[in-house]
């Protein structure tokens, strides 16, 4: 196993953020919780979840081309 559960459960949370589903993360908050996640954690991984959704949709809006360096 290569992720650690912690992280696999915050990815979880951040599916879940992302898909609206309040039952997965509620129940997957509270099982990275048991595994180590504080509130800080989820709280800036929910921020950046947020952040990251808004800057694809506004790249997917304006049609922004991809930079030839991440080519």
């Amino acid at each position: 196993m290569l992720l650690i559960r912690v992280v696999k459960e915050l990815i979880y949370v951040a599916v879940s953020v992302t898909n609206g589903c309040e039952y997965c993360i509620k129940s997957h908050s509270l099982a990275a919780k048991k595994k180590g996640a504080t509130d800080e954690m989820l709280n800036e991984m929910i921020a950046v979840v947020g952040m990251a959704n808004e800057t694809n949709r506004l790249v997917e809006g304006y049609q922004v081309e991809i930079d030839e360096n991440f080519k």
